[in-house]
């Protein structure tokens, strides 16, 4: 059995997607797909899920899954438009249910049901997925939400935003759902993988004394030199160092846009009566001013 994959790294959202394929079968997964959003003029294009569509086509790929670690908040997926073009269906860890139920009414979604329909398939922790003659086995790693999941293939281990290089630490956990214990629980499930399992991060923040973007290390890489997890760090001094620097964070930038979204598999919201698509702004304000 023999699995390769290709990395495209997104820099205007710092988000590594990747393409997972079989050699022997040619099948393959893309995992964390990204739509480019530019912000400023609420413009939405497709050339980076383009690049990696034109990757499965030119190496004779049939794409078998659009894997999602879990529900972004810093970019908006293109799984919908990736499925649109291939029929391949949409994964997701179970427990988007939960990210759902939460988010859909902040939005006033309401074509959102909050039973994981938008997308294709839900996947359990232990659940494993054929990919030819390689297997996808799905880990459930809460913490940073409440429905990450890691994806084990062929020796490797795509852990989403659970972990990040070991010079920039780990998740943050202030979102809803989010819980720094889940989190430090998730870490020493993946930590316990096999010390040369490799770790693919889901994203990349150059850190102060490096200029090269990175997403690659390993178990052994993690356990002993992971800023924030690393060289044995307790349960409880985990969470407090983590619960002090997330009370320090801002929101990403493209939280709003990127969660209405992403609740519907990567799919826009339904056009108006006018014919319009609008995402959503929830405003907090004085009584006064509404």
């Amino acid at each position: 059995m023999s699995v390769s994959h290709q990395v495209f790294f997104h820099a205007g959202t710092s988000t590594v997607t990747y393409l997972v394929w079989d050699e022997a079968t040619r099948e393959a997964a893309i995992i964390d797909p990204v739509l480019d959003y530019e912000p400023k003029s609420a413009t939405v294009t497709t050339t980076f899920a383009d690049q990696v569509l034109a990757a499965v086509r030119s190496r004779n790929l049939t794409l078998r899954y659009l894997l999602e670690t879990h529900a972004h908040a810093d970019h908006l997926s293109a799984a919908h438009y990736l499925r649109g073009l291939t029929g391949a269906p949409v994964v997701i860890g179970e427990h988007i249910t939960a990210v759902q139920a939460h988010f859909a009414p902040l939005f006033e979604a309401d074509d959102v049901v909050a039973d994981g329909s938008a997308f294709d398939r839900l996947v359990a922790d232990g659940e494993t997925l054929p990919l030819g003659g390689a297997a996808i086995e799905v880990m459930h790693t809460p913490g940073h939400t409440a429905a990450c999941v890691t994806y084990l293939i062929g020796g490797a281990a795509y852990v989403g935003d659970t972990l990040f290089m070991p010079d920039y630490g780990t998740a943050r956990t202030d979102f809803p759902g989010g819980d720094a214990a889940a989190l430090y629980a998730s870490i020493q499930r993946i930590l316990a993988l096999p010390p040369e399992t490799r770790i693919f991060v889901g994203h990349d923040y150059l850190p102060e004394g490096r200029e090269t973007f990175a997403w690659e290390s390993t178990v052994a890489e993690q356990t002993a030199k992971n800023l924030h997890i690393g060289g044995g760090v307790t349960a409880a001094d985990f969470i407090a160092r983590r619960e002090a620097r997330d009370a320090t964070l801002a929101p990403p930038l493209l939280i709003l846009p990127s969660l209405q979204v992403n609740i519907r598999a990567g799919a826009l919201p339904p056009a108006s009566e006018r014919g319009g698509v609008f995402l959503k702004l929830p405003v907090k304000a004085p009584p006064g001013l509404v």
